[in-house]
């Protein structure tokens, strides 16, 4: 039965992708529906009385309302709004014996501009965070901030530090996709018996597992949201957790210490039985520092001018090599070169996860500045061996059936561990009361079917770092081009990726990293105007007076308030061959 199980879920996209192909070539040069403009509304009752007033919103319990000043939340300058707070669909687990519910929170502008944002969360949710839908590495405005009602949820769980409510069947779904499917329309009726209208335009949006989740909303709820905002869409994030380990795994080649102990998600340090490699030691700061320099040495004009900036990331690529660029120590490890097996490992890194017989299980990674950055030491040494990251997510949500022993898991040995032929696959599998798997529930349906958007007259601005060191920006392409693949020409009429340079995953790294695409979404969706360049910002000493606002990873050399051009793919910003490089006015996307 297996083999004839295995075929239907390869034959179920390629028709529904067949489909789209036909509909795309009988009617796809048709005009796209004109969305209108959303109409403002206010709110002038008392917001302690809406905890008794709102009635009737299935499933749901509401569980504060309250007044907040207009003020900084989120370090952005926010009007007054009402604060409500609820929980939907709880329940007793009768696998882990655990309660569940769906906890969110709405923030309701008093001047409401007839607008709906739902905030998708990033990391395992688990957590509700501020309501303020902020975007952006060094957010410079909100969601909030512009007069949207906003909702932020935990995605159904309440364990923000550890994954182990992957245990519960329906609590992984409902990370998955089904918390979003539970509180779009009962936020939508919320909002209607505030304002006595229901919201005219909703949006979606979010970075990291909240990009996911973006992706899969155009995906699964693309004919209830009229604009669709995805940063670092780790829309893949089980094959992309299968690549953190295999980092692991080929970090610890070349570590250069060992760790005798680790951290249960308790926090308790347990003695490990055998020292592991400290995998933070296969690449040192001064080393990744050194790579970073290489490449921007070796690519930085390829934009028309050199700034110590990496414009064209795609040409690099080209001319990049690992080989010849980078310095090979004839010595001991200094910081100037890499060992032979450093070489190795970095290839092998960015070349992405494969199984034994060589098959790709993740995409590539493109060689790029911000390898320099501390975001990226994170990603691959921290979370790749921390419970609460990539071991704990893999073997409690992803794998199919989970483990189950949530006092002794370790990070480190588990991922030291992890068999690419046997326990990869596993993110596919399902297994009893676990009828969905990891790939069918925390991925798009079919990620390239953007038909129920199209058809809408919807939008979607997707964004990404190209020194994302968790989610590959080349699996972003390659989605990308599978969309272009069923809509041809007609993609960009409705689809935009908007590269980052050298940004780490979300912020960070030597990169212009403030924007905002709010706006751009906004004027495409209601005016029919679509974007092109976005103004991006560097956050140096001194742009700013909160200390959380910098980014201490811009270069000396750059002017603290550097700002570039974010451009459309495929398009870069290039030099116009006059003018202040520090300056966007001096570059166009070409």
């Amino acid at each position: 039965m297996q083999p004839s199980k295995n075929l239907r879920h390869k034959v179920a996209p390629i028709v529904a992708s067949l489909s789209v192909l036909a509909l795309v070539g009988c009617g796809g040069d048709s005009p796209l529906p004109q969305l209108t403009a959303a109409i403002p509304a206010t709110f002038s009752g008392d917001c302690a009385t809406l905890a008794t007033s709102i009635s009737g919103l299935k499933g749901t319990v509401i569980t504060g309302a309250s007044t907040v000043a207009a003020g900084l939340l989120s370090n952005i300058s926010t009007p007054e709004h009402c604060l409500v707070t609820g929980k939907m669909n709880e329940r007793v687990s009768t696998v882990d014996g655990a309660t569940y519910y769906i906890g969110f929170q709405v923030r309701l502008p008093k001047a409401w501009n007839g607008r709906f944002y739902y905030q998708a969360n990033g990391g395992t949710d688990g957590a509700i965070s501020t309501a303020a839908g902020a975007l952006g590495g060094g957010p410079i405005t909100s969601a909030l901030a512009k007069g949207f009602a906003v909702l932020s949820s935990d995605a159904g769980h309440q364990s923000q530090t550890t994954p182990f409510f992957g245990i519960d069947p329906q609590a992984r779904i409902d990370y998955g996709y089904n918390a979003v499917a539970q509180l779009t329309p009962m936020a939508k009726d919320l909002i209607k018996s505030v304002y006595g209208k229901a919201p005219d335009r909703s949006y979606l949006g979010g970075c990291s597992n909240g990009g996911r989740h973006a992706l899969v909303a155009a995906s699964r709820y693309g004919d209830q949201y009229d604009g669709i905002l995805g940063g670092a869409p780790g829309y893949n994030l089980p094959k992309a957790a299968v690549a953190q380990l295999w980092g692991v795994q080929q970090y610890a080649s070349v570590a250069t210490a060992t760790k005798a102990t680790d951290t249960t998600a308790s926090g308790t340090v347990v003695t490990l039985p055998t020292p592991l490699p400290d995998v933070s030691t296969a690449f040192t700061a001064a080393e990744r520092s050194m790579i970073g320099s290489k490449i921007v040495s070796k690519c930085d004009a390829l934009d028309g001018v050199v700034d110590n900036w990496v414009g064209d990331v795609a040409a690099c690529q080209k001319v990049f090599s690992v080989a010849s660029d980078i310095p090979t120590c004839t010595a001991g490890r200094d910081g100037s070169c890499l060992t032979a097996d450093q070489k190795t490992v970095l290839t092998k890194v960015h070349d992405g996860a494969k199984n034994s017989s060589g098959a790709a299980l993740y995409n590539s990674f493109p060689y790029d500045a911000g390898i320099s950055s501390s975001g990226w030491a994170s990603w691959k040494f921290s979370n790749s061996t921390g419970v609460g990251r990539d071991p704990g997510a893999m073997a409690f949500i992803f794998m199919t059936p989970p483990q189950t022993d949530t006092v002794n898991f370790l990070g480190l040995p588990f991922a030291m561990k992890f068999n690419f032929d046997t326990d990869a696959p596993k993110i596919f599998a399902t297994s009893g009361v676990y009828t969905e798997s990891a790939m069918s529930f925390m991925t798009p349906q079919s990620p390239a079917n953007l038909s129920k958007l199209r058809e809408r007259g919807a939008k979607m601005i997707v964004y990404h770092g190209t020194s994302d060191p968790v989610f590959s920006f080349n699996d972003t392409l390659s989605w990308l081009d599978s969309v272009k693949a069923i809509f041809g020409s007609n993609t960009d009429s409705f689809v935009k990726l908007y590269p980052v340079p050298a940004m780490s995953h979300c912020s960070g790294g030597p990169a212009a990293d403030q924007f905002d695409l709010i706006d751009p979404l906004v004027n495409w969706v209601e005016k029919g105007i679509a974007p092109g360049s976005v103004v991006a910002k560097a956050r140096g000493t001194g742009t700013s007076t909160i200390a959380a606002l910098i980014n201490a990873e811009v270069p000396a050399s750059w002017a603290p308030d550097r700002t570039r051009p974010l451009c459309p793919y495929p398009t870069v910003a290039t030099y116009n061959g006059t003018g202040d490089v520090n300056s966007a006015s001096s570059f166009s996307c070409k």
